[in-house]
């Protein structure tokens, strides 16, 4: 098994829901932080949902956070894990500028 720490970007703009980071095939990943900043004087709000692919469940993480304008907010407070062909999904509120920030452990 390799490891790998690994950092993915993600600027969001659109209200429609959108995948962030897929788990690779007998692969899993170790997400230790979720970091959102809203670059906008706007208030929108974020809500994150994962996709067990396992049994096709998509489960919330978070539930409508709004995010204060002009900052950033850490979503989580302990490791989330996606297991083979996960998805995590983001959806904003608005079409403003949110950016996303993920550090994670890829394990193959």
């Amino acid at each position: 098994m390799a490891n790998s720490y690994k950092f993915l970007g993600v600027n969001l703009s659109t209200q429609a829901e959108t995948s962030i980071l897929t788990a690779a095939v007998k692969s899993t990943i170790i997400i230790k932080s979720i970091r959102v900043t809203n670059n906008t004087g706007n208030t929108p709000s974020i809500h994150l949902d994962v996709l067990d692919s396992s049994n096709s469940v998509e489960a919330t993480i978070l539930n409508t956070q709004t995010l204060t304008a002009d900052s950033s907010v850490e979503i989580l407070s302990m490791p989330l894990i996606l297991e083979s062909s996960d998805v995590l999904k983001a959806t904003v509120s608005t079409s403003d500028n949110v950016n996303i920030g993920i550090s994670y452990l890829n394990i193959t």
